[in-house]
This record gives structure tokens, C-alpha cells and sequence, in this order.
């Protein structure tokens, strides 16, 4: 009999100092890890947004252009303004879209970081002959001043973050437009 009430007093002592320290010690380490990987995480989503962003608005410069059978002029203002601007018959213009690119995402490249699979160059953040506008022609085309079909790709990133770099290609025949990711190692088609 003596030997059960032992037994129940050692079980009902609780845990140690010790066991709450190690368990202390484990969550920590745990959350941190967790907190960098949603840095990292929130990173590549900015990336993701400001691709997105680009791409549908190429896309609906080059819809209004077939549409309205206008030139439809692509700005790049600054390093993170993005302008739709319509050129007008028999002269003038106005301006039909005005975004930003929102959480510090930018037009830039990143060191090392190579061109993507077509090719187009990646000499400038904006690689369509260093041009800060573009326009689409009433064919769709991605054109330049004289009307020649042009390609070229645009660049962007966070803050210079390999994990945020991404670029959106246009094809100019037929204004193809496509988006890349980085992955540290390759291009991946969006």
C-alpha cells in the first residue's frame, strides 16, 4: 500500500523548471524559422503582384489598341509607375490607366541573374531598346516609332532580392506577353 501512494505523489509534482526552459527554447527557435520563411514568402508575393500587375496591364494596352484601332503608348515612368497612354487622331493624346507598383517592387535587375529564355535582352530594368515607352499598334503588335514589330522584356524586383525577381516578356509580331520567376537557379515560365 505505502508503495502506491508514492507512485501518486511523484506523478503529481508537475514539470520542472528544466522541461518549461527546453519547451520555451524549442518554440522560439521554431517561430523564428517560421517568421523567416514569411519574409521570404511575403518577398516572392510582392514579386508575384508586381508581374501580374505588368502583364495584365501590357495586356490591356494591347486589347485597346486592337479595340479602339489606336496606337496605345506603354510609359515607364519613374522606377515603379506604369502609364496607358492613347494617341489620338489626328494628333494629341490621353492618358486611359495610371498604376503603381505597390510594395516596394520596381523596375531594376539583379546582378548575376541571366536573361530569361527568349531572349530579348536584359541590358536595362526595361529591355525594349532601353526605351521608358513602348506602344502597341491597332494589329496588336508591339511596335516601335516607325512601326517596326519590336521584342524586349521588362524587369522586376524587390529591393534587389533574388527570391522577388521576376520579368515579363512581349513578344512584339503578335504581342505575346508572358511572365518568368526566379528561382535561384532558372527562369520559370508563370
Amino acid at each position: 500500500m505505502t508503495r502506491t501512494i508514492v507512485h501518486q505523489a511523484r506523478s503529481e509534482r508537475g514539470v520542472s523548471l528544466i522541461d518549461m526552459m527546453v519547451m520555451l527554447s524549442v518554440m522560439a527557435i521554431v517561430g523564428s524559422m517560421a517568421t523567416m520563411q514569411m519574409v521570404t514568402v511575403r518577398r516572392a508575393l510582392v514579386g508575384d503582384g508586381a508581374m501580374r500587375l505588368v502583364m495584365a496591364q501590357l495586356n490591356t494596352a494591347r486589347e485597346m489598341a486592337i479595340t479602339q484601332r489606336r496606337n496605345m503608348e506603354i510609359q515607364f515612368v519613374g522606377n515603379n509607375w506604369l502609364q496607358i497612354v492613347r494617341n489620338e487622331v489626328p494628333s494629341g493624346s490621353t492618358v486611359v490607366g495610371n498604376v503603381a507598383l505597390e510594395g516596394n517592387a520596381h523596375y531594376s535587375l539583379v546582378a548575376g541573374v541571366p536573361d530569361t529564355p527568349d531572349g530579348f535582352g536584359n541590358s536595362s530594368a526595361i529591355s525594349f531598346g532601353a526605351a521608358p515607352t513602348i506602344r502597341f499598334g491597332p494589329t496588336g503588335a508591339l511596335i516601335d516609332n516607325n512601326g517596326a514589330p519590336i521584342n524586349g522584356t521588362v524587369f522586376l524586383s524587390v529591393a534587389n532580392l533574388p527570391e522577388s525577381f521576376r520579368a515579363v516578356t512581349v513578344l512584339g509580331a503578335v504581342g505575346r506577353v508572358l511572365g518568368y520567376r526566379w528561382n535561384g537557379a532558372a527562369w520559370k515560365r508563370v
